[in-house]
């Protein structure tokens, strides 16, 4: 990733009702994977207290959420939600993504591809 504007986005995994802790893990890590074949860099969100001595799992929220760190130059931002979409439109699930920019949020489920469009071209026009 380049230095030059560097802008961050949190993404939560939302996954469906149906999914329980370790798949939402099976599925943040795969979305981890993913995003990381990008320019960008991937962090995992720590939770804000400090887990007790022996903690092994943190809140379904924090699990699926990922700090993804990119450049605002060079057109980073429209390939990171282009692959968040193409991710979505793979799994089995209705999970649903949002993606907060200096807390503007969209969130990406299943919807036509008209609908998601124009959503994801007015959210990448004011972040991209």
């Amino acid at each position: 990733m380049t230095e030059s504007d560097p802008q961050r986005a949190l993404v939560r995994l939302e996954a469906d009702d149906e999914a329980d802790a370790e798949e939402l893990d099976l599925l943040a890590r795969r979305l981890r994977a993913e995003l990381g074949e990008l320019d960008v860099d991937v962090l995992a969100v720590v939770p804000a207290g400090d887990l007790p001595p022996g903690a092994k799992a943190a809140d379904p929220v924090t699990v699926g959420s990922l700090m993804v760190a990119f450049s605002a130059a060079g057109g980073v931002f429209p390939g990171l939600v282009e692959t968040l979409r193409e991710w979505l439109g793979r799994q089995a699930g209705k999970h649903k993504i949002k993606v907060t920019i200096d807390g503007d949020t969209v969130e990406l489920e299943r919807a036509t591809s008209a609908e998601r469009q124009q959503l994801i071209d007015a959210f990448v026009q004011r972040h991209g």
